[in-house]
């Protein structure tokens, strides 16, 4: 028996008016489908008596906000941080566990895995840590002012403001100028980890997975199913808990500041 192991990159299933659909793709479809008809039965069934769905949003709903404010130490910040750090969290939970359905991995077509953890492709992580860290940027500006966040990074002014008050001052703004530019260099790290961290670990997870299911098929993956459904819910939280931290401290006002 031929162990076949999932390829690093995501594989081409077929085409459609010239774009390549990869097995990530359909996961992702998959995943949103879900949510659309989960979004639309809870909206369907809101009332003032709830039901069961809408008491199990709520509690969820309720449980989220509760470990943002630990993060954010606010609930209006919460409140505005919440879609797009609680659809990070949700989009790549859903992700992980689709990817772990027991006999996925037998799914083929023309030779190629039919579905595989969208996680696993490292252009969505990648192009989910570029949303994150840049949405961060634009609650900034949004929040504080474009001049001021970008006074975080850029400080050229105060080396030029810095000669008229000696030699101290003027080492000082220049210090003050490499620390800036260590913040860019920062935000480009936040980029590459994000991405790097969520793909690893997904893929990784996918790999150990395939290579149970092939030497036993029944009893022994089991629990490595039920540890991987654990590391779905720390990768999703992990994921979105940075993004929320990068936001948060992108919103604030840099010391010695002042919003107008």
């Amino acid at each position: 028996m031929t162990l076949k192991i999932p390829p690093l990159p995501a594989e081409v299933l077929f085409h459609i008016l010239g774009f390549s659909i990869t097995n990530t793709i359909i996961n992702t479809w998959i995943a949103m489908v879900i949510f659309l008809c989960l979004g639309i039965a809870i909206k369907r069934h809101i009332s003032m008596k709830p039901g069961k769905l809408q008491n199990a949003s709520e509690f969820f709903l309720e449980q989220i906000l509760g470990y943002f404010d630990q993060v954010t130490g606010n609930r209006e910040k919460t409140i505005r941080f919440l879609p797009i750090v609680g659809s990070i969290f949700f989009f790549v939970l859903l992700s992980n566990w689709l990817g772990i359905i027991p006999g996925t991995g037998n799914l083929t077509y023309h030779h190629e895995f039919v579905l595989r953890s969208a996680n696993s492709d490292l252009n969505l992580t990648l192009a989910m840590a570029l949303v994150s860290v840049i949405l961060s940027h634009v609650y900034a500006f949004m929040s504080i002012g474009v001049f001021t966040h970008l006074g975080k990074f850029v400080q050229i002014k105060k080396v030029f403001l810095s000669l008229k008050k000696g030699p101290i001052a003027v080492i000082s703004a220049i210090v003050e100028f490499f620390v800036g530019l260590l913040e860019i260099i920062s935000e480009v790290a936040k980029v590459i980890s994000l991405s790097l961290r969520l793909f690893g670990n997904v893929f990784a997870g996918e790999v150990l997975m395939m290579v149970l299911s092939s030497l036993i098929a029944l009893l022994v993956p089991t629990p490595f199913m039920l540890l991987e459904l654990f590391v779905g819910i720390i990768q999703a939280a992990v994921f979105a808990m940075l993004t929320l931290v990068y936001m948060s401290t992108a919103v604030e006002i840099p010391h010695g500041s002042r919003k107008h």
